[in-house]
């Protein structure tokens, strides 16, 4: 039996086709290695970030109301999280947001929480929506932009992180003088 020219010309075309289009591929760009400009682990970024704050003392510094419904779990989830038990700390706070969603005290928590459990990329966005909805001075301002140069530094943003820090200094707002 001889060999079908016809046959072995296809099966070489198709070989031929097989080998050009696989030239043509190319292999995806690998992610980019992201290299930490910080070795602080969890707890110590959050503790840089509540020092950050400071206490309010000698400025203004605005209180959004409360709401009653959730103080109850807002103290729970302070002591869960200083039993160390970071996951229902954030339960608790997870509740809480579920009654009152636009909280910038709770999502200011759940963020520094989220840092806590390792969640690095949740705690970014839950920073900047309680910065949005909170009052953008005081304490609670300072919290927020330490917590982005925490989450910059991870993500090994030097740059970000510089930027975040010099915005801490900026939500200090002296007492008005009264008349």
């Amino acid at each position: 039996m001889t060999p079908n020219p016809v046959r072995r010309t296809r099966r070489g075309a198709l070989a031929m086709l097989c080998l050009v289009l696989g030239a043509c591929a190319t292999a995806p760009e690998p992610a980019p290695v992201v290299v930490a400009l910080t070795d602080a682990s969890p707890q110590q970024m959050v503790a840089a970030i509540r020092e950050a704050a400071g206490d309010g003392e000698g400025e203004l510094a605005v209180q959004p109301l409360r709401d009653g419904r959730i103080e109850d779990l807002r103290e729970r989830a302070v002591r869960e999280e200083a039993s160390g038990d970071y996951v229902a700390a954030t339960a608790t706070v997870d509740a809480a947001l579920e009654i009152v969603p636009t909280d910038p005290a709770l999502l200011q928590q759940r963020a520094e929480l989220a840092l806590l459990l390792g969640q690095f990329d949740d705690a970014e966005p839950l920073s900047q929506r309680a910065y949005a909805l909170g009052p953008q001075v005081g304490p609670a301002c300072r919290r927020h932009w330490a917590t982005l140069e925490q989450v910059r530094l991870l993500q090994g943003d030097g740059d970000g992180a510089a930027e975040a820090r010099a915005q801490i200094g900026g939500c200090r707002v002296g007492v008005l003088d009264r008349f």
